[in-house]
């Protein structure tokens, strides 16, 4: 008779996972579990084996990922919201490096694509009430947009969370956008203030989400 999911070991079992990434420890089946006080059966009961413990894994990004991005506020400026967004983006990247890596493991399946997704969608939003409101030229296309905003804010992670650059370089990261958006009609001046002023927004208290 199959053991019933107990969600608290699940969550164990992905965050001992977690830290094991960000120690660079072999993750096997018996060292994921030692010191648990779980058995191996575990993996199998709530992951089905080692693959779907990835797969949760790399899913588990997404989620704090997304929870991260909806608490971002919407102000009455798309253009100060993109960068709100886009800020968020490298935060939860930066609070989490070890999940942030697996989430573009594309080896690995994910658990929800639609869930994933959702990340893209809160980027695409604000890109389209940009060029609603006229800050952006009426041809450019939000989702565009958005992916251009989000290789802004994944070149800059990569090149920080895995060492080559100091955390100082995320700094470049207004003028980017900067360059980004005037590219796309908006006058120069007004998208400077507008990226500083989301890109410097204070991030909730705690932000960390907790696993489902």
């Amino acid at each position: 008779m199959p053991r019933p999911k107990d969600p608290a070991v699940r969550t164990q079992l992905i965050e001992r996972a977690a830290v094991m990434l960000r120690e660079r420890e072999p993750i096997t089946l018996r060292s994921l579990v030692a010191g648990t006080g779980v058995s191996t059966m575990a993996v199998y009961t709530h992951f089905g084996g080692m693959d779907g413990l990835w797969r949760a894994l790399r899913q588990e990004g997404f989620t704090r990922l997304g929870a991260r991005l909806r608490t971002v506020a919407l102000s009455e400026d798309p253009v100060q919201d993109l960068a709100a967004l886009a800020a968020a983006y490298l935060d939860s990247a930066l609070t989490h490096p070890d999940l942030y890596r697996v989430m573009f493991d594309a080896s690995v399946d994910l658990e929800d694509l639609p869930a994933a997704d959702a990340g893209l969608e809160h980027l695409v939003r604000a890109a389209g009430r940009s060029r609603d409101a006229g800050r952006v030229r009426a041809d450019v296309d939000p989702l565009e947009l958005a992916v251009q905003s989000w290789v802004v804010g994944h070149g800059l992670v990569s090149l920080v969370a895995t060492g080559p650059l100091p955390r100082a370089a995320l700094d470049h990261g207004p003028v980017l956008l900067t360059a980004l958006l005037t590219a796309c009609g908006d006058d120069p001046q007004r998208c400077r203030a507008s990226v500083e002023r989301g890109w410097h927004r204070p991030a909730p208290d705690d932000e960390r989400t907790p696993i489902a």
